[in-house]
């Protein structure tokens, strides 16, 4: 039976091997993504010529100024309203069924393209029995059904689909006068 070693001598790493090793390796990888590493220069000229990068560097120099006043401008009451706005309009955007809205989007493009050919021709009035005749017009039949049932789907208690509560601050009248936060008081 062979013998265990016992006794392992590791071979010491000389420095300056291990540092021409380092850059041919780089050096590899840097001839290897050629190509990439050039776009990427190229892009970071332009950011500079912009003066991007300038504002970047000044902007993580002073970055805890910066996010002070972003704290601070955020925490505004108006602003937090906006912001609240703003998220409740993305959420209801991404509920909104595109499918079932493209036809209604084409048919209102269809009568905004008709009223438009219509003020053309300013002189043109329509008459109360030219109203009752309209309704025979199959075209005018269908858009009048489609806006009464529109009206009937507006009609539609949704309360239990809602997710938000009602505003329980009624909203300030504007005086006319500006709205600067206080001196001397915080804005927390």
């Amino acid at each position: 039976m062979a013998e265990p070693i016992k006794n392992i001598q590791f071979k010491p790493v000389d420095e300056e091997e291990q540092r021409k090793k380092d850059l041919l390796e780089i050096e590899d990888a840097l001839l290897a993504n050629k190509d990439s590493i050039l776009e990427v220069m190229e892009v970071m000229g332009y950011l500079k010529q912009r003066g991007i990068l300038d504002m970047a560097k000044g902007l993580l120099g002073q970055g805890d100024k910066v996010l002070d006043i972003a704290v601070n401008l955020a925490n505004m009451p108006e602003n937090k309203n906006s912001l609240k706005n703003l998220l409740l309009l993305v959420g209801t955007i991404g509920m909104i069924n595109v499918t079932q809205l493209e036809p209604v989007l084409l048919k209102l493009n269809a009568g905004i393209a008709r009223v438009a050919e219509l003020e053309d021709k300013e002189g043109e009035k329509t008459s109360y029995l030219g109203m009752a005749r309209a309704l025979k017009d199959p075209e005018i039949n269908r858009s009048i059904t489609l806006l009464l049932e529109f009206l009937k789907g507006m009609g539609t208690d949704v309360s239990e689909l809602e997710k938000n509560e009602p505003a329980t601050v009624s909203p300030k009248v504007n005086t006319g006068e500006t709205q600067e936060p206080e001196k001397g008081k915080s804005r927390g």
